[in-house]
Protein backbone atom coordinates (compact mmCIF):
# COMPACT_ATOMS: atom_id res chain seq x y z
CA UNK A 1 0.00 0.00 0.00
CA UNK A 2 1.31 3.45 -0.88
CA UNK A 3 -0.27 6.87 -0.54
CA UNK A 4 -0.45 10.01 -2.63
CA UNK A 5 0.55 13.34 -1.16
CA UNK A 6 -0.37 16.56 -2.95
CA UNK A 7 2.13 19.40 -2.60
CA UNK A 8 0.20 22.68 -2.39
CA UNK A 9 0.94 26.30 -1.56
CA UNK A 10 1.03 29.80 -3.00
CA UNK A 11 3.10 30.40 -6.17
CA UNK A 12 6.86 30.82 -5.61
CA UNK A 13 7.05 29.18 -2.18
CA UNK A 14 9.38 26.44 -3.45
CA UNK A 15 6.89 23.65 -4.21
CA UNK A 16 8.34 22.63 -7.56
CA UNK A 17 11.93 23.01 -6.34
CA UNK A 18 11.15 20.65 -3.46
CA UNK A 19 9.26 18.28 -5.77
CA UNK A 20 12.21 18.16 -8.19
CA UNK A 21 14.57 17.35 -5.34
CA UNK A 22 12.28 14.75 -3.80
CA UNK A 23 11.69 12.85 -7.01
CA UNK A 24 14.86 13.82 -8.91
CA UNK A 25 12.41 14.94 -11.59
CA UNK A 26 12.81 18.07 -13.63
CA UNK A 27 9.51 19.88 -13.16
CA UNK A 28 9.84 23.52 -14.15
CA UNK A 29 10.75 25.74 -11.21
CA UNK A 30 10.60 29.25 -12.62
CA UNK A 31 10.35 32.54 -10.79
CA UNK A 32 6.82 33.43 -11.80
CA UNK A 33 3.30 32.34 -10.78
CA UNK A 34 1.52 29.40 -12.42
CA UNK A 35 4.67 27.81 -13.76
CA UNK A 36 3.14 24.45 -12.80
CA UNK A 37 -0.15 23.93 -14.64
CA UNK A 38 -0.68 20.19 -15.02
CA UNK A 39 0.29 18.35 -11.83
CA UNK A 40 3.67 16.61 -11.97
CA UNK A 41 3.70 13.18 -10.34
CA UNK A 42 6.61 11.17 -8.96
CA UNK A 43 6.67 7.92 -6.98
CA UNK A 44 9.67 7.67 -4.68
CA UNK A 45 10.86 5.11 -2.12
CA UNK A 46 10.59 6.00 1.56
CA UNK A 47 13.94 5.82 3.30
CA UNK A 48 13.53 3.87 6.53
CA UNK A 49 16.69 3.35 8.57
CA UNK A 50 15.15 0.18 10.07
CA UNK A 51 14.99 -1.36 6.59
CA UNK A 52 18.70 -0.72 6.07
CA UNK A 53 19.56 -2.28 9.43
CA UNK A 54 17.55 -5.46 8.79
CA UNK A 55 19.15 -5.76 5.36
CA UNK A 56 22.58 -5.46 6.97
CA UNK A 57 21.79 -8.14 9.60
CA UNK A 58 20.48 -10.65 7.06
CA UNK A 59 22.90 -9.69 4.28
CA UNK A 60 19.90 -9.42 1.96
CA UNK A 61 20.53 -9.43 -1.79
CA UNK A 62 17.63 -7.00 -2.38
CA UNK A 63 16.06 -4.18 -0.38
CA UNK A 64 12.60 -2.92 -1.30
CA UNK A 65 11.18 0.17 0.36
CA UNK A 66 7.56 1.23 0.46
CA UNK A 67 6.64 4.21 -1.74
CA UNK A 68 4.92 7.56 -1.60
CA UNK A 69 3.62 9.33 -4.69
CA UNK A 70 4.07 13.10 -4.61
CA UNK A 71 1.84 15.28 -6.79
CA UNK A 72 3.04 18.84 -7.44
CA UNK A 73 -0.15 20.90 -7.75
CA UNK A 74 -0.16 24.39 -9.28
CA UNK A 75 0.13 27.34 -6.88
CA UNK A 76 -3.20 28.54 -5.53
CA UNK A 77 -3.96 32.24 -5.12
CA UNK A 78 -6.60 34.34 -3.41
CA UNK A 79 -9.85 33.96 -5.34
CA UNK A 80 -9.05 30.43 -6.57
CA UNK A 81 -12.43 29.14 -5.37
CA UNK A 82 -14.06 31.68 -7.71
CA UNK A 83 -11.87 30.74 -10.66
CA UNK A 84 -8.99 33.19 -10.13
CA UNK A 85 -5.59 32.04 -11.37
CA UNK A 86 -6.12 28.46 -12.51
CA UNK A 87 -9.23 28.17 -10.33
CA UNK A 88 -11.12 24.91 -10.18
CA UNK A 89 -8.66 23.22 -12.52
CA UNK A 90 -6.31 22.43 -9.64
CA UNK A 91 -8.91 22.32 -6.86
CA UNK A 92 -10.01 19.17 -8.66
CA UNK A 93 -6.45 17.81 -8.55
CA UNK A 94 -6.48 18.16 -4.76
CA UNK A 95 -9.54 15.91 -4.47
CA UNK A 96 -7.61 12.96 -5.89
CA UNK A 97 -4.84 12.78 -3.26
CA UNK A 98 -4.82 11.12 0.18
CA UNK A 99 -3.07 13.92 2.07
CA UNK A 100 -1.68 17.40 1.57
CA UNK A 101 1.79 18.79 2.18
CA UNK A 102 1.22 22.55 2.42
CA UNK A 103 4.53 24.24 1.59
CA UNK A 104 4.98 27.60 3.29
CA UNK A 105 7.73 30.05 2.44
CA UNK A 106 9.85 30.95 5.48
CA UNK A 107 12.92 32.33 3.71
CA UNK A 108 13.82 35.81 2.48
CA UNK A 109 15.22 36.15 -1.04
CA UNK A 110 14.97 39.39 -3.01
CA UNK A 111 15.56 37.40 -6.21
CA UNK A 112 12.41 35.30 -5.74
CA UNK A 113 9.16 37.22 -6.10
CA UNK A 114 6.51 36.71 -3.41
CA UNK A 115 2.97 37.08 -4.77
CA UNK A 116 1.96 39.13 -1.71
CA UNK A 117 5.13 41.20 -1.58
CA UNK A 118 6.33 40.05 1.85
CA UNK A 119 7.07 36.80 3.67
CA UNK A 120 4.27 36.08 6.16
CA UNK A 121 3.69 32.33 6.54
CA UNK A 122 0.51 32.49 8.64
CA UNK A 123 -1.13 34.89 6.17
CA UNK A 124 -0.09 32.57 3.33
CA UNK A 125 -1.53 29.50 5.08
CA UNK A 126 -4.80 31.31 5.74
CA UNK A 127 -5.13 32.37 2.08
CA UNK A 128 -4.94 28.74 0.95
CA UNK A 129 -7.15 27.46 3.79
CA UNK A 130 -9.77 30.12 3.05
CA UNK A 131 -9.94 29.25 -0.65
CA UNK A 132 -10.35 25.55 0.14
CA UNK A 133 -13.02 26.31 2.76
CA UNK A 134 -14.96 28.51 0.32
CA UNK A 135 -14.94 25.69 -2.20
CA UNK A 136 -16.15 23.30 0.50
CA UNK A 137 -18.97 25.64 1.60
CA UNK A 138 -20.17 25.84 -1.99
CA UNK A 139 -20.14 22.05 -2.19
CA UNK A 140 -22.08 21.69 1.08
CA UNK A 141 -24.71 24.26 0.10
CA UNK A 142 -25.72 22.02 -2.81
CA UNK A 143 -25.99 19.04 -0.46
CA UNK A 144 -28.07 21.06 2.02
CA UNK A 145 -30.57 22.01 -0.71
CA UNK A 146 -30.93 18.35 -1.63
CA UNK A 147 -31.40 17.21 1.98
CA UNK A 148 -33.88 19.97 2.78
CA UNK A 149 -36.22 18.53 0.16
CA UNK A 150 -35.83 15.00 1.58
CA UNK A 151 -36.28 16.15 5.20
CA UNK A 152 -39.68 17.71 4.41
CA UNK A 153 -41.04 14.17 4.13
CA UNK A 154 -40.07 13.65 7.76
CA UNK A 155 -37.48 11.03 6.90
CA UNK A 156 -35.50 10.60 10.11
CA UNK A 157 -32.10 9.97 8.49
CA UNK A 158 -32.47 12.96 6.17
CA UNK A 159 -33.24 15.28 9.11
CA UNK A 160 -30.24 14.03 11.12
CA UNK A 161 -27.88 14.28 8.13
CA UNK A 162 -29.17 17.77 7.33
CA UNK A 163 -28.56 18.99 10.88
CA UNK A 164 -25.04 17.56 10.79
CA UNK A 165 -24.13 19.11 7.43
CA UNK A 166 -25.52 22.49 8.51
CA UNK A 167 -23.33 22.29 11.62
CA UNK A 168 -20.37 21.45 9.39
CA UNK A 169 -21.17 24.42 7.14
CA UNK A 170 -21.26 26.70 10.22
CA UNK A 171 -17.92 25.23 11.33
CA UNK A 172 -16.36 26.09 7.94
CA UNK A 173 -17.86 29.58 7.93
CA UNK A 174 -16.13 30.18 11.27
CA UNK A 175 -12.81 29.64 9.50
CA UNK A 176 -12.16 26.10 10.73
CA UNK A 177 -11.14 23.31 8.32
CA UNK A 178 -13.39 20.25 8.02
CA UNK A 179 -10.67 17.96 9.40
CA UNK A 180 -11.29 19.51 12.84
CA UNK A 181 -14.98 18.52 12.71
CA UNK A 182 -16.28 15.14 13.92
CA UNK A 183 -19.17 13.41 12.15
CA UNK A 184 -21.48 11.44 14.45
CA UNK A 185 -21.49 7.70 13.72
CA UNK A 186 -24.30 6.36 11.55
CA UNK A 187 -24.77 9.49 9.45
CA UNK A 188 -23.74 7.91 6.16
CA UNK A 189 -24.76 10.75 3.85
CA UNK A 190 -23.07 13.37 6.03
CA UNK A 191 -19.91 11.24 6.16
CA UNK A 192 -19.89 10.88 2.36
CA UNK A 193 -20.20 14.66 1.96
CA UNK A 194 -17.44 15.18 4.53
CA UNK A 195 -15.05 12.78 2.78
CA UNK A 196 -15.35 14.79 -0.46
CA UNK A 197 -14.31 18.09 1.14
CA UNK A 198 -10.92 19.60 0.37
CA UNK A 199 -10.30 20.71 3.97
CA UNK A 200 -11.08 17.21 5.23
CA UNK A 201 -7.77 16.05 3.73
CA UNK A 202 -5.15 15.30 6.40
CA UNK A 203 -2.68 18.17 6.10
CA UNK A 204 0.88 18.78 7.25
CA UNK A 205 2.79 22.02 6.92
CA UNK A 206 6.19 22.05 5.24
CA UNK A 207 8.21 25.09 6.30
CA UNK A 208 10.68 25.91 3.51
CA UNK A 209 13.56 27.65 5.29
CA UNK A 210 16.97 29.03 4.43
CA UNK A 211 19.70 26.42 4.82
CA UNK A 212 21.25 28.16 7.84
CA UNK A 213 18.01 27.70 9.80
CA UNK A 214 17.80 23.93 9.35
CA UNK A 215 19.85 23.19 12.47
CA UNK A 216 17.78 25.52 14.71
CA UNK A 217 14.69 23.74 16.13
CA UNK A 218 11.36 25.46 15.48
CA UNK A 219 9.87 27.06 18.60
CA UNK A 220 6.08 27.71 18.68
CA UNK A 221 6.78 30.68 20.97
CA UNK A 222 9.61 32.11 18.88
CA UNK A 223 9.67 35.17 16.58
CA UNK A 224 10.93 33.61 13.33
CA UNK A 225 8.74 32.78 10.34
CA UNK A 226 9.30 29.04 10.89
CA UNK A 227 8.31 29.44 14.55
CA UNK A 228 4.98 30.94 13.50
CA UNK A 229 4.30 27.91 11.29
CA UNK A 230 5.15 25.66 14.25
CA UNK A 231 2.60 27.48 16.40
CA UNK A 232 -0.06 27.31 13.69
CA UNK A 233 0.52 23.56 13.26
CA UNK A 234 0.37 23.01 17.02
CA UNK A 235 -2.86 25.03 17.35
CA UNK A 236 -4.40 22.98 14.52
CA UNK A 237 -3.20 19.66 15.92
CA UNK A 238 -1.18 18.61 12.88
CA UNK A 239 2.39 17.86 11.82
CA UNK A 240 5.04 20.24 10.60
CA UNK A 241 8.24 19.37 8.74
CA UNK A 242 11.10 21.85 8.35
CA UNK A 243 12.88 21.54 5.03
CA UNK A 244 15.23 23.58 2.86
CA UNK A 245 14.43 23.39 -0.83
CA UNK A 246 17.95 24.57 -1.61
CA UNK A 247 19.55 21.80 0.47
CA UNK A 248 17.24 19.14 -0.98
CA UNK A 249 18.17 20.27 -4.50
CA UNK A 250 21.85 19.88 -3.62
CA UNK A 251 21.27 16.44 -2.05
CA UNK A 252 19.44 15.23 -5.17
CA UNK A 253 22.57 15.72 -7.28
CA UNK A 254 24.91 13.81 -4.95
CA UNK A 255 26.01 10.19 -4.95
CA UNK A 256 24.72 7.99 -2.11
CA UNK A 257 28.01 8.27 -0.21
CA UNK A 258 28.34 12.05 -0.64
CA UNK A 259 24.67 12.43 0.31
CA UNK A 260 25.32 10.55 3.55
CA UNK A 261 28.34 12.74 4.35
CA UNK A 262 26.40 15.93 3.61
CA UNK A 263 23.54 14.85 5.90
CA UNK A 264 26.07 14.09 8.66
CA UNK A 265 27.56 17.55 8.16
CA UNK A 266 24.07 19.03 8.57
CA UNK A 267 23.55 16.79 11.65
CA UNK A 268 20.50 15.20 9.99
CA UNK A 269 19.69 11.47 9.94
CA UNK A 270 17.12 11.79 7.18
CA UNK A 271 16.64 14.08 4.19
CA UNK A 272 13.52 16.16 3.68
CA UNK A 273 11.78 13.51 1.56
CA UNK A 274 12.10 10.91 4.27
CA UNK A 275 10.84 13.21 7.00
CA UNK A 276 7.91 14.33 4.83
CA UNK A 277 7.04 10.72 4.00
CA UNK A 278 7.20 9.62 7.64
CA UNK A 279 5.08 12.60 8.69
CA UNK A 280 2.60 11.64 5.95
CA UNK A 281 2.46 8.10 7.31
CA UNK A 282 1.68 9.38 10.77
CA UNK A 283 -0.90 11.78 9.36
CA UNK A 284 -2.79 8.97 7.62
CA UNK A 285 -2.47 6.50 10.47
CA UNK A 286 -0.15 4.17 8.53
CA UNK A 287 2.43 1.79 9.98
CA UNK A 288 5.22 -0.29 8.46
CA UNK A 289 6.06 -3.92 9.00
CA UNK A 290 8.95 -5.87 7.49
CA UNK A 291 9.75 -9.21 5.92
CA UNK A 292 13.45 -10.02 5.95
CA UNK A 293 15.80 -12.80 4.88
CA UNK A 294 18.92 -13.47 2.79
CA UNK A 295 17.07 -12.98 -0.51
CA UNK A 296 15.14 -9.83 0.31
CA UNK A 297 14.29 -7.31 3.02
CA UNK A 298 11.09 -5.44 2.31
CA UNK A 299 8.89 -2.80 3.95
CA UNK A 300 5.09 -3.06 3.79
CA UNK A 301 2.68 -0.26 4.62
CA UNK A 302 -0.69 -0.91 6.26
CA UNK A 303 -3.35 1.06 8.13
CA UNK A 304 -2.81 1.23 11.88
CA UNK A 305 -5.04 -1.39 13.53
CA UNK A 306 -4.78 -3.94 10.69
CA UNK A 307 -5.12 -7.57 11.78
CA UNK A 308 -2.53 -10.18 10.78
CA UNK A 309 -4.52 -11.87 7.97
CA UNK A 310 -5.25 -8.53 6.26
CA UNK A 311 -1.61 -7.47 6.68
CA UNK A 312 -0.60 -10.74 5.01
CA UNK A 313 -3.03 -9.95 2.19
CA UNK A 314 -0.98 -6.88 1.31
CA UNK A 315 1.77 -9.28 0.19
CA UNK A 316 -0.60 -11.61 -1.70
CA UNK A 317 -4.31 -12.36 -1.50
CA UNK A 318 -3.50 -16.08 -1.02
CA UNK A 319 -1.68 -15.22 2.22
CA UNK A 320 -4.88 -13.78 3.63
CA UNK A 321 -7.17 -16.54 2.34
CA UNK A 322 -5.01 -19.36 3.68
CA UNK A 323 -3.69 -17.59 6.78
CA UNK A 324 -2.58 -19.98 9.53
CA UNK A 325 -0.40 -17.88 11.82
CA UNK A 326 2.13 -15.06 11.96
CA UNK A 327 5.60 -15.48 13.43
CA UNK A 328 6.46 -12.05 14.81
CA UNK A 329 9.63 -10.41 16.10
CA UNK A 330 9.72 -6.77 17.17
CA UNK A 331 12.31 -4.67 15.36
CA UNK A 332 14.02 -3.80 18.65
CA UNK A 333 14.35 -7.47 19.64
CA UNK A 334 15.66 -8.38 16.16
CA UNK A 335 18.38 -5.71 16.24
CA UNK A 336 19.28 -6.42 19.87
CA UNK A 337 19.75 -10.14 19.17
CA UNK A 338 21.55 -9.59 15.88
CA UNK A 339 19.99 -12.55 14.06
CA UNK A 340 16.76 -14.54 13.85
CA UNK A 341 18.48 -17.58 15.36
CA UNK A 342 19.48 -15.63 18.47
CA UNK A 343 15.98 -14.11 18.67
CA UNK A 344 14.56 -17.64 18.91
CA UNK A 345 17.18 -18.63 21.47
CA UNK A 346 16.07 -15.70 23.64
CA UNK A 347 12.43 -16.70 23.28
CA UNK A 348 11.51 -13.40 21.61
CA UNK A 349 9.75 -14.85 18.55
CA UNK A 350 5.98 -14.78 19.09
CA UNK A 351 3.36 -16.89 17.32
CA UNK A 352 0.23 -14.80 16.69
CA UNK A 353 -3.19 -15.71 15.32
CA UNK A 354 -5.96 -14.07 13.31
CA UNK A 355 -6.81 -11.48 15.97
CA UNK A 356 -3.29 -10.09 16.28
CA UNK A 357 -2.93 -6.43 15.32
CA UNK A 358 0.32 -5.90 13.42
CA UNK A 359 2.47 -3.20 15.02
CA UNK A 360 4.81 -0.66 13.47
CA UNK A 361 8.26 -2.23 13.17
CA UNK A 362 7.15 -5.87 13.41
CA UNK A 363 9.29 -8.31 11.43
CA UNK A 364 6.84 -10.98 10.28
CA UNK A 365 6.87 -14.38 8.63
CA UNK A 366 3.40 -15.53 7.60
CA UNK A 367 2.41 -19.20 7.51
CA UNK A 368 -0.44 -20.00 5.15
CA UNK A 369 -2.07 -22.86 3.28
CA UNK A 370 -3.96 -22.67 -0.03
Amino acid sequence: MSFTCGIVGLPNVGKSTIFNALTSAKAAAENFPFCTIEPNTGAVPIRDLRLDKLCEINKSVKTIATQVTFVDIAGLIKGASQGEGLGNQFLGHIRSVDALAHVVRCFEDENVVHVSGTVDPVRDIEIIETELMLSDVESLSKQITKLEKASKTGEKDAVANLECIKALEKHLNEGKPARLFTIREGLTEAQTSFDQLLTAKPTMYVANVDENELSIPADPNGPRAVDKVAKYAKDNNTNMVVISGKVEAELADLSAEDRKLYLEELKMDLAGLDRMALAGHELLGLVTYFTSGPKETRAWTIKRGTKAPQAAGVIHSDFEKGFIRAEVISYEDYVSAGSEVKVKERGKLRVEGKEYTVQDGDVVHFRFNV
